[in-house]
């Protein structure tokens, strides 16, 4: 018993005494994790945290990226400590705890990648790691246009297995492009074109504004640029009024107005036309047979590359066109310094080229036989690798006609349009008219064997439709 007067024990402090102890513990715990955290970080090295890619995008389009975030900033990467397996050109982009790996070419579909830097080392020193990762790419698919005579035209997706699904139609589908995202069709309409931009399975179509009441031909779309741009013709056109074969360009939103290519203050009519890929610019040649650029991104003009006869086609990831100039030379123009050089023919040498189409690696050839008399005997898609090394890919006599090749987005595959049996393959009566039995033959491109064959043309793979 306490003495009287004496002073009684709290009874909160044995609790307030454990409480203490207990709380000593937590932070000694946590001292020794966070130690021991920063040993191991110390001695394993750059680790990371989070992968950003897709995957679909980058079989569709160049300049896709895989960007790795580390746990910690980094010293400076160079380009030599990073390899892609299978092995594709890419750029590098990386600053602090990230990496950008930007891919200037499409990835090839169904297939694994594996991304490696390697002697990763933090920004303030200690031991270097391997920053390493792996994705998988989705098969590819395709869209192709079929015409129907006694119906509505439609327009499929399909695999290369030849399993479709129709994903819209209309009374008179004349053309139609593909986006990652959206579908732009034009339509052939008694009063004259409509242009319509739609989901990837057709839903949700609005119309964009024309610059008047006329005809659409050879559309085009920027993926990356977000723009449309076609050949427009007034209905009305007599000599003295109306516009013919203008280049427009417009956004794919519908948030502006159609724009009609000038030069010089005037109203272009274009001859042919293509979009540089991946970008807003459009490379020309006008009636006049001047060879012009302007891109839509900027305001630096139009910018002449001297004259020629045709586009072949311009290169993804470099900027590079193949052109035939006046004198009948086909000759490879970098766009962004004007400088070109002759195209090598191929080995063996096929002959003259009349559409030329590069890939990845190499351009396709559409080459014509003909025998003494010069008539056409046969006809031939030949493979040319950038080596000039050459592989005839598909061939038909001359009951048969090829009318246009071209390659998937990263090479890996060819799509070969062939109208057969021409004696007994009437033309459509359509704006942009084609024999009406046509067949879409998919090959792959590094082994020549066929895949699938198709009834139907205009595939997505390809810039712009064909011509007969």
């Amino acid at each position: 018993m306490s003495a009287p007067g004496a002073a009684q024990p709290s009874p909160a402090a044995p609790r307030d005494r454990r409480f203490l102890f207990a709380l000593a513990a937590v932070l000694g715990v946590l001292v020794l994790v966070g130690g021991t955290l920063g040993f191991v970080s110390l001695t394993q090295g750059p680790r990371i945290t989070e992968v950003q890619v897709n995957p679909k995008e980058a079989i569709e389009s160049s300049g896709s990226r895989v960007i790795l975030t580390a746990n910690q900033s980094l010293a400076a990467i160079d380009e030599s400590q990073v390899t892609v397996e299978p092995a594709v050109p890419f750029t590098l982009d990386a600053a602090g705890r990230g990496i950008g790996i930007r891919f200037t070419v499409p990835l090839d579909d169904d297939t694994d990648y594996t991304v490696s830097v390697a002697d990763a080392v933090g920004a303030g020193g200690g031991p270097s790691s391997t920053l390493t990762t792996s994705f998988s790419t989705p098969a590819s698919a395709l869209f192709l246009l079929q015409r129907d005579p006694d119906g509505d035209d439609s327009i499929f997706r399909t695999d290369l297995a030849g399993e479709g699904v129709k994903v819209f139609t209309a009374d008179k589908i004349n053309d139609f492009r593909a986006t990652s995202s959206q579908l732009v069709v034009s339509i052939e309409e008694a009063e004259g074109s409509k242009l319509l931009v739609m989901d990837r399975d057709g839903k949700n179509p609005r119309e964009l504004d024309l610059p008047g009441v006329g005809f659409v031909g050879a559309i085009q779309v920027s993926d990356r640029g977000g723009y449309v741009g076609y050949s427009y013709s007034d209905k009305k056109l007599t000599d003295t009024e109306g516009r013919a074969s203008v280049l427009v360009t417009q956004s794919l939103s519908g948030d502006d107005e159609p724009v009609v290519t000038e030069v010089g203050d005037k109203e272009a009519n274009i001859f042919v036309w293509q979009f540089v890929p991946d970008s807003a610019a459009v490379l020309f040649i006008d009636f006049d047979g001047a060879l012009s650029l302007v891109d839509r991104s900027t305001d630096a003009g139009v910018q002449s590359l001297g004259l020629a006869t045709t586009i072949q086609g311009i290169s993804r990831g470099t900027y590079t066109a193949i052109v035939e100039r006046l004198d009948g030379t086909v000759v490879e123009l970098n766009l962004a310094d004007g400088t070109e050089v002759p195209l090598e023919p191929s080995d063996p040498d096929y002959g003259t080229a009349t559409t030329i189409t590069p890939f990845p690696g190499g351009t396709l050839r559409h080459v014509v036989a003909r025998d003494e008399n010069g008539i056409p005997s046969g006809q031939a898609v030949v493979r040319v690798d950038d080596d000039g090394k050459a592989t005839k890919l598909a061939e038909v006599d001359s009951s048969d006609s090829i009318l246009q090749a071209c390659a998937s987005p990263s090479g890996q595959y060819a799509a070969v349009v062939i109208a057969p049996d021409l004696t007994d393959n009437p033309y459509d009566q359509m704006l942009l008219p084609l024999p009406q039995k046509l067949e879409t033959h998919l090959l792959d491109l590094r082994t020549g064997d066929e895949i699938v064959a198709l009834t139907g043309f205009d595939a997505s793979w390809c810039q712009t439709a064909p011509q007969f």
